[in-house]
């Protein structure tokens, strides 16, 4: 088990505790590790994947995230336990949060494919975003002064009311567009921003990237929307171009920096591919 200590606020410390203790009662043999960094915690994974060892993220979606592609890449399979801000890929993929949930998922699951990203040379299992939604990214990790389910609210409003309309090129599977807009989400997973569900319609095996484009509309009209975000019923407004693929290259004339499952990827342009059936995970 690799434990991301700073998730959740330092909540991560305390939730392993728990399910490794269930796990242990069950005969189950589990070793315990507190992350010191993302290479570090990758470096592990090979050695314990040849040993037929479960690696199992502790943590919220970045932590996932940066373990998904080394576990991909030597044939090992994830298991997760949720203990971040968001949580989304988890939620996605209806994963319990309880510790005898958890432990029983990771004794009696069957691990089962799911795609993953890759962009920027990084893997990434929920969504590739830049826009308002990367600004929010930013800002939600400055508002810890806020109770946890406060937080990514806060920070959309704010990004939302202070974030300009950027002129966006995407390239998806070849078709180029252009629109003025607030974001360009890429989404494997449906949800992000802790249970926004903005691409309500992706699921991550089915060897296809939703993208969700948002027009520019006025501030006061999207910061109104958020709540059909949340719902998924907002592919239908006007504003919101959807569209699939397999591979979405994001350009942008001003300065937009792109994400992954709430971390910092590179400024754009960024390309993300989809690898269909990657990735074993526990569910």
């Amino acid at each position: 088990m690799l434990v991301n200590p700073a998730s959740g606020g330092g909540s991560a410390i305390e939730a392993v505790k728990p399910v490794a203790e269930r796990l242990r009662d069950a005969g189950a043999n589990v070793t315990v590790t507190y992350s010191t960094g993302k290479a570090r915690s990758r470096e592990m994974i090979p050695d314990s994947v040849s040993r037929g060892e479960v690696i199992v993220a502790v943590g919220g979606d970045g932590m996932v995230g940066s373990l998904a592609g080394a576990v991909a890449k030597t044939g090992g399979t994830l298991g997760i336990v949720p203990t971040g801000r968001g949580n989304d890929f988890a939620r996605q993929l209806g994963l319990p949060k309880d510790p005898e949930g958890v432990a029983r998922v990771l004794l009696d699951g069957k691990p089962q494919p799911v795609d993953i990203i890759e962009a920027a040379g990084e893997t990434v299992v929920g969504s590739v975003y830049a826009g308002v939604d990367s600004l929010a990214s930013a800002l939600v990790d400055r508002a810890q002064w806020l109770p946890r389910p406060l937080q990514y609210p806060y920070a959309a409003v704010r990004a939302l009311a202070t974030f300009p309309p950027q002129r966006y090129v995407v390239t998806v599977d070849g078709n180029r567009s252009r629109f003025t807009g607030c974001t360009v989400v890429v989404a494997n997973s449906g949800f992000y921003g802790s249970g926004m569900h903005v691409a309500p319609r992706a699921d991550p095996t089915d060897g296809l990237l939703d993208v969700v484009m948002i027009a520019a509309s006025s501030r006061i009209r999207l910061i109104a929307a958020m709540p059909t975000v949340y719902k998924g019923t907002h592919l239908g407004r006007p504003e919101v171009i959807w569209v699939r693929g397999k591979e979405v290259t994001i350009e942008c004339e001003g300065s937009v920096d792109a994400y992954g499952d709430g971390d910092w990827l590179a400024p754009l342009p960024v390309t993300a591919t989809v690898r269909e059936h990657a990735l074993q995970v526990m569910r």
